[in-house]
């Protein structure tokens, strides 16, 4: 990272050498910024795992217990059916999502080799990660990436030869395949999308970035099955 600030400086400047004090004190910032938000982040996802996994393994009996209140046997089967429903249609969501994440991963290794930037199967996972978060993820993406090539190709316009071919890799994804694939089971509102991605970033960071769509599915499976919520659900649809 210093060495690519030098080189920035040495293009602003026309070729004049880089005062290194100044240098330094921007990677040494940089780079503690950098490591305290893997922090934050790798805090935040830990904890997220350790909420999901107890909840996966309790999950059975918040089921039982919901359904012995439930004073009518009506309500009982329509809960039973409602959380049927609600695992069948996320287990498709997860796992159709992860199959295309997989894909993106594998075009941006193949990307990143054929342009020459470093490391291309760390770039190509990160890629995989990035897209569980939507249009955050993405634009932090191109931001990574754009560093990516800076560091391996120099400050150079083929350098962004590589952020260009992965912008195109998430167009396609986002607007042509995942709606293609997606658009008859999950149809949500793109505004409630993006309010809940601010509220939930807020709250939980990267897990809350991550889950936003699985817990908006869930809330409008719920509000659909449920009559006086389902304005609510017709709101969310897209």
């Amino acid at each position: 990272m210093q060495w690519m600030f030098e080189q920035i400086q040495g293009v602003t400047n026309g070729g004049a050498t880089a005062v290194p004090q100044v240098q330094s004190a921007h990677s040494t910032n940089i780079l503690g910024a950098v490591f305290s938000g893997t922090a934050t982040v790798a805090a935040g996802l830990f904890t997220t795992l350790v909420v999901l996994f107890y909840l996966l393994v309790s999950g059975e009996t918040f089921m039982r217990r919901l359904v012995e209140i439930l004073p009518r046997f009506a309500e009982k089967r329509q809960a039973v059916e409602l959380s049927i429903d609600i695992e069948r249609n996320i287990s498709v969501y997860l796992i159709s999502i992860t199959l295309i994440n997989v894909v993106v991963g594998v075009l941006t290794i193949g990307v990143m080799w054929i342009c020459g930037v470093a490391n291309p199967l760390l770039w190509g996972v990160i890629a995989f990660v990035l897209n569980f978060v939507p249009i955050l993820g993405p634009m932090v993406g191109v931001v990574l990436f754009l560093m990516a090539s800076v560091l391996s190709l120099g400050v150079t316009w083929w350098a962004l030869l590589p952020v260009g071919l992965y912008f195109l890799i998430h167009v396609i994804e986002g607007e042509i395949v995942t709606p293609m694939l997606m658009a008859r089971r999950f149809t949500i509102n793109p505004v409630a999308v993006i309010l809940a991605l601010i509220f939930w970033y807020w709250k939980w960071g990267v897990s809350g970035a991550i889950l936003v769509v699985p817990m908006l599915a869930i809330t409008k499976i719920v509000c659909d099955s449920l009559r006086p919520l389902r304005a609510l659900g017709h709101i969310l649809e897209g």
